[in-house]
């Protein structure tokens, strides 16, 4: 009875941790099928422009963060906090080898420049004008929008 026990955690324990891949996997492509709806949408992409673009972003579906204006925390503006100790004191961020972040900064802007190449062989060129022109927004107006909407007044 209790090798049974032991055997049906175990199964349990493999099942769930299947199951939470298989979320994952599916979470990542709806955003990728989602970005891809709204893109289609907003620049008005042709059929055969939306279907290479889906593939575009599922070849680069790594890099993608999700598109929201708040993250992916709980309410508006708010970061989680990070996790207690056993004696309830908050762990010291992660210091870093500075050569680390670089590196991968460096990669980061390798991939986005090698996507929106591809990008602008899909796109027209007034479409692709559009898309840098939103991007440009959003870069300054930075991850939570235009500063001073939803803030706090100094």
């Amino acid at each position: 009875m209790k090798q049974f026990l032991m055997t049906l955690a175990a199964a349990l324990f493999i099942s769930s941790a299947a199951l939470a891949q298989d979320k994952k996997e599916n979470r990542k492509e709806e955003m990728i099928k989602h970005r891809t709806e709204r893109m289609a949408k907003d620049y008005n992409l042709s059929d055969k422009q939306k279907q290479q673009l889906l593939d575009l972003n599922t070849k680069y579906g790594d890099m993608m963060r999700p598109m929201h204006r708040h993250g992916h925390h709980g309410m508006k503006g708010q970061r989680p906090e990070p996790p207690k100790d056993v004696k309830g004191e908050r762990p010291e961020p992660p210091k870093g080898d500075k050569g680390d972040r670089k590196e991968m900064r460096e990669k980061m802007e390798k991939q986005m420049k090698a996507y929106e190449e591809e990008l602008q062989k899909i796109m027209t060129p007034e479409q692709y004008k559009s898309y840098k022109s939103d991007m440009e927004k959003r870069r300054k107006e930075g991850p939570r929008g235009p500063r001073g909407q939803n803030g706090p007044k100094e």
